[in-house]
C-alpha cells in the first residue's frame, strides 16, 4: 500500500494496534452524527479488513490517518467507488475523524492529497463527495478543497417506508 504523507498527516495502511482508537472514533455518537450507529468493536475491525481488501482490488481505498507528530491515530480518509444503491457510478472521496481532530484542517490536508493521489496516480478523471443535507461540516470542506455541488446528482435514499435521507453531491474534475 502506498503511503501518502502531508505536512501534518500520514495516510497508511492500517496496523492491529490502530483497533482501539478506530473502535473509539465510531463509538461517538457525535461522530458518527450523519454515518448511521454506532459501531461496535468487532464492527470498526471489520471495517479495517474492508478497507485492505477494497485496496488490493482497486489500487485505492480507506487509509488509517495518523498525526505525524504524535502518531496518533485520527481517523481515516480515502477513496472509494460509490455504493450501489447510489443511482450513479464513480468514485468518492471522504473521511472520518476523532472528535479531537475537529476544527484542525486535518479533513481538508487529507481529503486534498486524496484527490491529487485519484488524479495523478490512479488516473480518476472525477471524484464526487457524497454527504447528507444536514453534515455542514463535511460541506464546507468539500468546498474548500475545491469541489462543486452537483445538484443533477443529488438524491433520496429511502431505507424505510417511514425514512428519507437527502444526500447532497459534490465533485471535483482532474
Amino acid at each position: 500500500m502506498i503511503e501518502i504523507v502531508t505536512e501534518r498527516l500520514i495516510l497508511r495502511d492500517w496496523r492491529e494496534t490502530d483497533l482501539p482508537a478506530w473502535a473509539a472514533i465510531n463509538a461517538d455518537p457525535e461522530v458518527r452524527e450523519h454515518l448511521g450507529p454506532v459501531w461496535d468493536e468487532a464492527q470498526s475491525a471489520e471495517s479495517i479488513v474492508r478497507y485492505q481488501e477494497a485496496y488490493r482490488s482497486n489500487g485505492f481505498g480507506f487509509w488509517a490517518v495518523e498525526h505525524r507528530d504524535s502518531a496518533a491515530l485520527i481517523g481515516h480518509a480515502g477513496l472509494d467507488p460509490v455504493e450501489p444503491t447510489v443511482p450513479f457510478d464513480g468514485v468518492e472521496l471522504g473521511w472520518r475523524l476523532a472528535r479531537s481532530a475537529w476544527g484542525h484542517g486535518y479533513a481538508s490536508e487529507a481529503a486534498r492529497a486524496l484527490l491529487e493521489f485519484g488524479f495523478t496516480t490512479v488516473g480518476l478523471d472525477e471524484i464526487l463527495a457524497i454527504t447528507l443535507a444536514g453534515n455542514t461540516r463535511s460541506r464546507a470542506v468539500m468546498r474548500r478543497i475545491g469541489m462543486t455541488h452537483a445538484p443533477d446528482l443529488d438524491f433520496d435514499d429511502r431505507p424505510t417506508p417511514d425514512e428519507v435521507f437527502h444526500h447532497i453531491v459534490y465533485r471535483k474534475h482532474r
